[in-house]
């Protein structure tokens, strides 16, 4: 290879390598664990397995046929590793059902596909489509249904009353980048096939470049800047905290699993900010924190008062989606497990 063909194959390798490093990461090194950090080194690996193929295939025409396919089988994950990972963002109280089986099927027919046709990555399929545009038509429907998950913070940008949290700003990063990345690769025949490869380098540093500006500015998405240049009004914040409370122990609304901060500040008639803002700044703790507490109080009110009842049963009473998260929350609260706290009072 010259010169100017080292430097492509660096730029457009360079985002797979640091891919592998970071999904690995998430694999086996954060902590804790979460189900949307699991769909997120998914995608990043998927991603890095997709483009690693692009890259080595365009740099060396003869690579052996079994890499390609497994590069397809990666891209044609790359779709529902993005839904599932927004759908974890956006609904990080609910659990996810289904993703396995969406997994298996597409890996089955991947898998399919290669045997039966042995001799090429792309067969003519259902009246002569090629294989490759049906994996982008799969990952492209995908992409849309992500879009589907995220509409109320895309529907935020045209709003003027509404600003971007941090976390829909990295959502959308991300669903803006697999965007992109799917155009430059359906799009490659009129461009260059090396131009998926670029581009997802190109998006995977930009994106951990507005982590470093977050982390060290903040002046796009830190809550403390976004929240010091207006304060609520101390006498509203008697008034909305009594509004708050009033909804939480009367109506109960944290009994429901998929309770969001939105949902609240829609039933208080305030913006989604000024709640945030409400209970970061003014009562100390996280929209989370707030809701886990009621559902925690709720929860050994019910072990106290109802001795018969299963512990599973009341933490799905109390608005918990599993077992796991309901001990979770009640140990990180009361410095005990449900169990414990049942037998001290029996």
């Amino acid at each position: 290879m010259n010169v100017s063909d080292e430097l492509l194959f660096f730029f457009s390798a360079l985002g797979v390598f640091n891919a592998l490093l970071i999904s690995f990461y998430f694999f086996f090194v954060k902590k804790p664990r979460s189900i949307s950090n699991f769909f997120l080194g998914i995608l990043l690996l998927m991603l890095a397995l997709r483009v690693g193929k692009s890259v080595f295939y365009y740099f060396n025409p003869e690579l052996n046929l079994n890499f390609i396919k497994v590069g397809l089988a990666a891209c044609i994950l790359i779709g529902p590793s993005l839904y599932f990972y927004m759908k974890s963002l956006v609904h990080d109280n609910v659990k996810i059902r289904f993703w396995k089986l969406h997994f298996l099927v597409l890996l089955a027919l991947s898998a399919i596909v290669g045997f039966l046709f042995p001799e090429t990555h792309d067969p003519g399929l259902l009246n002569n489509i090629s294989w490759m545009t049906i994996i982008y038509t799969i990952w492209f429907g995908y992409i849309i249904a992500a879009g589907w998950v995220l509409r109320r913070t895309i529907a935020k940008i045209f709003k003027s009353g509404e600003k971007l949290t941090a976390l829909d700003f990295w959502a959308l990063s991300i669903f803006v980048g697999n965007l992109i990345i799917w155009v430059a690769y359906s799009t490659c025949s009129y461009t260059s096939y090396i131009v998926g490869a670029l581009s997802f380098s190109f998006i995977f540093y930009l994106l951990f470049l507005l982590i470093h500006f977050r982390r060290t500015k903040g002046a796009i998405f830190d809550n403390s800047a976004k929240y010091s240049n207006k304060k609520i009004d101390p006498s509203e914040v008697e008034t909305l905290s009594l509004n708050l409370k009033d909804l939480l122990e009367k109506e109960k609304i944290y009994t429901r699993s998929d309770l969001k901060l939105s949902d609240v500040a829609a039933k208080m008639n305030i913006l989604p900010h000024t709640l945030s803002q409400l209970i970061n700044e003014n009562l100390g703790k996280s929209f989370t924190l707030l809701i886990n507490e009621y559902r925690v109080r709720e929860a050994k009110s019910l072990i106290e008062t109802n001795a018969h009842m299963k512990l599973e049963a009341i933490g799905y009473d109390c608005g918990f989606n599993s077992k796991s998260t309901f001990y979770s929350a009640f140990k990180k609260i009361t410095k005990t497990t449900p169990a414990k706290y049942k037998e001290t009072i029996s």
